[in-house]
């Protein structure tokens, strides 16, 4: 009777301590929802994991519940393995309009063993040709990394695993627009781009290899939501209390960030001079 207690007791804490750990994790069935696909997307495991497939008919995608003005966006993923030329997984934020705010992850598929180029990109007010590139410094596809957005009012910083790969500041002092007032939801997407996407469309997508499947957990959004014309981040909740709210580069990952941009940036907008023949953007002179 006592080693059935003992038993008993050693699971009952076993199972407590799981829920609690996967409570931790956040629920995708609460935070987002499956868009387009037609059942291509897919949540998993009690809300803990979600994937999106390819196949030659329809991708998939799935977008936030909540939109956001301002804040620290954390999203696991692990890319289509093997030959995912012509496909593109997107993670990204957007506001609605023909004037729209976004700020983009693009993973840009290739041939087995050639590396992913990571895109991105931020548009403001319709705009983007902001377009940076690099390649990871690991295999995407063999196990879950974490791809982070954060914008606040003073700087949009794209980072992998907490390590910044791309700064954009807030230069509207100098007449450079920047996402400031349009709230913005997340979006995902796993679709087929083989007109573009991997060589400039020389390498098309080999459907013998479909159905492609991307996958994402540990989604975490340390935002300020935007309800009915009003932020939860009011003057009276204190958003500066917030740490991200006025998260800069410090030393050490200013650091990190020069070191993925010399040995990992394969493309940069601030220096196609053959693409600004009149001259590059303005911010390129000024960061």
């Amino acid at each position: 009777m006592t080693s059935f207690l003992t038993s008993s007791a050693v699971l009952f804490a076993f199972l407590a301590c799981y829920f609690m750990a996967a409570s931790g994790a956040g629920n995708l069935y609460q935070d987002v929802e499956i868009t387009w696909g037609d059942g291509r997307g897919k949540i998993l495991n009690n809300g803990q994991f979600l994937t999106l497939s390819l196949d030659k008919a329809s991708g998939s995608g799935f977008q936030s519940k909540n939109q956001y003005l301002y804040g620290k966006i954390d999203m696991q993923l692990k890319l289509v393995p093997g030959n995912s030329a012509g496909t593109v997984t997107t993670f990204y934020m957007k506001s609605p309009g023909s004037t729209w705010d976004e700020i983009d992850f693009e993973f840009l598929g290739n041939l087995s063993g050639d590396p992913y180029i990571l895109h991105t990109n931020v548009f403001c007010q319709g705009n983007g040709n902001r377009e940076q590139q690099f390649y990871l410094w690991f295999d995407p596809t063999a196990d879950f990394h974490t791809y982070s957005i954060l914008w606040n009012p003073q700087r949009i910083i794209f980072s992998v695993d907490d390590t910044p790969i791309r700064e954009f500041k807030n230069l509207e002092s100098k007449g450079i627009p920047f996402p400031k007032s349009q709230p913005m939801r997340i979006y995902s997407s796993l679709w087929n781009a083989d007109d573009w996407a991997t060589r400039g469309g020389l390498v098309k997508t080999d459907w013998s290899k479909a159905p492609f499947t991307a996958s994402y957990t540990n989604y975490n959004a340390n935002a300020c939501i935007w309800n009915n014309g009003a932020s939860s981040c009011s003057s009276s909740t204190s958003p500066g209390s917030k740490a991200w709210f006025s998260e800069e580069l410090d030393t050490t990952r200013q650091a990190r960030l020069k070191w993925v941009q010399k040995n990992y940036m394969i493309y940069n907008y601030c220096t196609d001079i053959k693409r600004f023949p009149q001259g590059l953007p303005p911010e390129c002179k000024m960061s």
